[in-house]
């Protein structure tokens, strides 16, 4: 049973009387809205009669974006660039592969949260689950805490982080800390390794942690498992926005993607409930997440290291009777008080630094590339040299 029929099942039944609802009664003649499996299963249409991201601000902090996309444009706030000082100058996409643009990722990820179409009423082209939320748009290469620091100052209420970063990051985890005890709620994405190392920022206290799950409810076997892994999303095979032009598209997977689907269900609880705190939107989104019922067979103790608390329902988090509960919400939040001021420290939690996250997400958002290129250049060394021993043995040689 896919996803679609598994959340309508879930709490669509009990809400509509129905098992699976499609775009809501009238057909979308459009191949790209079409594909949006992940609308269908959400029942975005219903959704969108009682909260679309009105008057909420999302900053996602990226590489780049293309503004200009017709399914973006007027959804852009003034944002700021953070370089990154302690690096060289150079080309920003000296490492993209011949079919990459730097806009890609962030044009990716800021349709999936806001995109509102294009063509009569929007009806043709991609819509983000949240379509009238404004981003807040942030490129930062290596500066992200800056970033995090400069989105709580400057009123968002949603930080979407669809990265990974170096693991001794200073004031990562502060900068978040900060955050969250301004009331801004923090999402990012766990990783597409398919390995149990945690990564920063999703490892650190206060962030709601992303892993991918498919259209049958199966969580991604790339995402990366362990108890950093909150809740689940749609990620794979997901249409998206391209920065490579103003009208093109592509389909990718990764746990970025989920991440924004996250981003942008928080967004839609802000508008409703603007007075919870970023652990009370986090337990709206907990206790209505869901299994499909082959995973339930599993009998697995939640939070689980692959499924966290299962996948949203972002229906069921927005109408169900569910008690505000205490500030801290069910997840790990920090202790004590947030420093104004940035921590110079890093904080080391693991052995990976940033590997890529999604859209084949090979690019990262920062650093560890040099270092990549300097180990890649020792291993051919050393494989030449191993090959001329081997060809030509003497003294030397390893016998």
């Amino acid at each position: 049973m896919r996803v679609t029929r598994t959340l309508r099942a879930t709490i669509g039944a009990a809400l509509t009387g129905a098992l699976f609802l499609g775009t809501g009664g009238s057909a979308v003649a459009d191949q790209n809205r079409d594909a949006q499996w992940p609308l269908t299963a959400f029942g975005a249409q219903d959704i969108w009669k009682q909260s679309t991201g009105k008057g909420v601000t999302v900053a996602v902090i990226e590489k780049a974006f293309r503004k200009t996309h017709q399914d973006l444009t007027g959804q852009f706030l003034p944002g700021k660039d953070f370089p990154n000082p302690t690096k060289e100058k150079g080309d920003p996409g000296a490492y993209l592969r011949p079919d990459e643009d730097l806009r890609d990722h962030g044009t990716a990820m800021a349709g999936l949260i806001a995109g509102h179409g294009h063509g009569p009423g929007g009806s043709a082209g991609m819509k983000g689950l949240s379509p009238e939320v404004k981003i807040l748009p942030l490129t930062s290469v290596g500066t992200v805490p800056t970033a995090i620091r400069y989105a709580v100052d400057h009123e968002a209420d949603v930080i979407n982080m669809s990265f990974l970063s170096d693991p001794t990051t200073p004031d990562m985890c502060e900068s978040i800390h900060y955050a969250v005890e301004k009331g801004v709620v923090v999402v990012a994405g766990v990783g597409n390794d398919g390995q149990p190392e945690k990564n920063l920022p999703s490892a650190c206290p206060g962030v709601i942690g992303v892993g991918a799950v498919d259209e049958y409810g199966n969580a991604w076997e790339m995402n990366n498992y362990n108890s950093a892994v909150d809740l689940l999303a749609p990620g794979v095979d997901v249409p998206v926005l391209s920065g490579k032009g103003d009208s093109r598209y592509a389909t990718t997977e990764g746990t970025s993607v989920a991440t924004a689907y996250v981003t942008a269900a928080v967004a839609l609880l802000r508008e409703k409930y603007p007075d919870l705190t970023p652990g009370q939107i986090a337990n709206r989104l907990v206790k209505t997440a869901r299994l499909s019922a082959s995973v339930k067979k599993k009998h697995l103790k939640l939070p689980d290291d692959h499924y966290g608390h299962g996948f949203i329902v972002p229906e069921a988090a927005l109408n169900k009777d569910i008690p505000a509960g205490p500030a801290q919400g069910p997840l790990p939040m920090p202790k004590g008080k947030a420093s104004k001021t940035p921590v110079t420290a890093g904080l080391k939690i693991g052995p990976n630094p940033n590997p890529p996250m999604g859209m084949g997400e090979r690019l990262t958002l920062f650093g560890g590339i040099g270092l990549g290129v300097l180990v890649v250049i020792g291993i051919i060394i050393a494989v030449v040299v191993a090959a001329r021993r081997r060809n030509n043995p003497g003294p030397q040689a390893w016998g």
